[in-house]
């Protein structure tokens, strides 16, 4: 994967956003030094990539992200340190934002300095077995909902689709039409699909540009953190 130096993951709650975010920042502090992974997420999301903060310190990635995370304190307050991500252009940085407009607020602040600097990939994660997003239509209301809000412009889709633990083979490739017809119907690439390690060498030569993520290990510390 080409990576640009920030890399902005957007989805509605519950796309997986978050275990994307935290695996594309693992990923690329193996092909880069000076890593970050900021949460803007700061209204209280389904999983916060604080959840993982020790895998991330382990592998010396900086980690960003309001002091009110993982609390019940609901306040759109980011620390000044989030501006390291447009002032330091020696960081490279996975930017994990809010899953609807009050949480893209919060990357509008930055807005100018990321489309000027023009060094940027900004992805919306899709998962079909979603509630709130079980069409196309659904999904676009969601990107421009983020868009609007945010003002930077999408620039590709992830295909996230999954039922959690109960995910099988079958479940990743029943999604693949879904995926393709939103990525056409929005005028955006489908750049992955993503999958459970465990599925990956089963499905690695029936679905383009398929990406294996440590997912169970996600869901392990979530459940031991007692978040859905």
């Amino acid at each position: 994967m080409n990576y640009k130096r920030l890399t902005l993951i957007c989805g509605h709650y519950g796309s997986g956003k978050t275990n994307i975010a935290v695996n594309l920042a693992l990923a690329l502090k193996k092909a880069r030094d000076n890593v970050a992974l900021a949460d803007l997420d700061i209204v209280n999301p389904y999983f916060r990539a604080k959840d993982s903060i020790d895998v991330l310190e382990k592998n010396g990635i900086r980690f960003i992200c309001s002091e009110f995370a993982n609390s019940n304190v609901d306040l759109p307050a980011l620390p000044q340190e989030i501006y390291a991500l447009t002032d330091d252009k020696s960081l490279s940085a996975v930017i994990d934002v809010g899953g609807d407009e009050r949480g893209a607020l919060a990357l509008g602040r930055l807005s100018g300095f990321i489309t000027e600097e023009n060094d940027y990939e900004m992805y919306l994660v899709i998962n079909k077995y979603r509630p709130l997003t079980p069409d196309c239509e659904s999904v676009r209301d969601v990107m421009y909902e983020i868009q609007n809000a945010c003002r930077i412009p999408f620039t590709g889709i992830i295909n996230n689709s999954n039922l959690g633990r109960e995910t099988t083979a079958d479940t990743v490739l029943n999604s693949c039409d879904f995926a393709n017809e939103c990525a056409k119907r929005l005028n955006l690439p489908l750049v992955m699909t993503t999958v459970e390690d465990s599925l990956y060498s089963e499905l690695k030569d029936k679905i383009p540009n398929l990406v294996s993520l440590d997912i169970k290990r996600l869901l392990d510390q979530t459940e031991r953190n007692g978040l859905e």
